[in-house]
């Protein structure tokens, strides 16, 4: 069986071919900023992706992929827009009121027995956040690091829209152009494992967009029943901090713990109450089922993963760390164990 494999596999062209793969790999980790962001890229190319297909079969495919494109861009800021306008009298008054909770956890750690004779009484958490949210305020004009930050986020959010759409509407040229790359006797392999790719992390988009609805959805109503303050703010930012695995949600609590203080043990008891409820339903029903069927990943895989992105590629890297994921056990999958099998 092995003299089949080496006669078959182990040729010149395929060890060629195996050396630029490898030179390749280690040029993309010297751009990893640039390949996140085409892979993030792909990974929104393949969840619109089937939407272009089946308005492909009306119309021309980049007709259909800048209707499709528009059309997600416009329901984002058809959702966002009114939303901010919603909540930016919250976001004013949660700021203004950033110092008055701040007091009220100072209080507590001077006035805790277990805790004023430690060096958390030294810290002088009022004039941290105070400033904190003086610079929050006016960081346009006070911060030239920040301005240009979202500058760049601006500038690598068109060039996303940009890539997405050329992604979308020149489908089939990228894949031709992918498959020239591989020896003749490779490409059947290789068109599977692009196929096999786009339909696992096609739906990594939708997976993750409910499984943060399912937590904010029920953080909002949560807050809302048990009566704490900056119900919807709070339900948004635990939402959004939730596309970063384990550390997202933390901050999240912490940040509705400190919104709650001030109120007393009961609203801060109901927090955690309807924050444990929020996990419990995304963690045991939503991402299980969603995830599971998409992805077809284990949690633990999913975790690896997690860690090891957060070592190398950040915070976009936590992100798309399932998606990513779902790459590499595809390859391997492809790769190894259908080839032993």
């Amino acid at each position: 069986m092995f003299d089949n494999l080496f006669q078959k596999y182990i040729t010149a062209k395929n060890i060629i071919f195996f050396i630029i793969a490898v030179l390749f790999i280690i040029f993309v980790a010297k751009i990893k900023d640039i390949a996140i962001l085409f892979f993030a890229s792909f990974v929104i190319a393949c969840s619109l992706n089937p939407l272009v297909d089946k308005l492909s079969k009306k119309i021309k495919r980049s007709i259909s992929a800048g209707i499709v494109l528009s059309g997600t861009l416009a329901v984002i800021m058809a959702f966002f827009v009114p939303l901010v306008g919603l909540l930016g009298h919250e976001i004013k008054s949660f700021i203004r009121h950033i110092p008055q909770y701040a007091d009220s956890i100072k209080t507590f750690i001077v006035a805790a027995p277990f805790i004023n004779h430690t060096k958390l009484a030294d810290i002088d958490l009022t004039a941290f956040l105070s400033s904190a949210t003086d610079i929050t305020s006016t960081f346009v004009n006070q911060s030239i690091n920040i301005s240009i930050n979202v500058a760049q986020a601006f500038v690598y959010l068109i060039a996303a829209t940009i890539i997405i759409y050329y992604f979308m509407a020149d489908k089939e040229i990228v894949k031709d152009a992918y498959l020239k790359m591989f020896p003749v006797d490779m490409k059947e392999k290789a068109k599977d494992i692009i196929s096999s790719i786009s339909s696992k992390i096609g739906g990594y988009v939708v997976a993750q967009i409910a499984t943060m609805s399912s937590v904010g959805v029920i953080m909002t109503i949560g807050l809302l029943i048990s009566g704490i303050d900056y119900a919807l703010l709070l339900g948004l930012i635990t939402a959004i901090l939730d596309i970063i695995p384990v550390i997202g949600p933390a901050i999240a609590l912490i940040i509705c713990l400190v919104t709650a203080f001030k109120s007393g043990a009961v609203a801060m008891l109901l927090v955690l109450v309807v924050f444990a409820i929020a996990q419990i339903a995304e963690n045991n029903l939503v991402r299980p089922f969603i995830f599971g069927k998409i992805l077809n990943l284990h949690p633990l895989i999913i975790y690896l993963f997690l860690f090891i992105t957060a070592q190398y590629l950040g915070v976009i890297g936590v992100i798309f760390a399932p998606a990513i994921a779902a790459t590499v056990c595809v390859l391997i999958e492809e790769l190894y164990i259908k080839s032993i099998n």
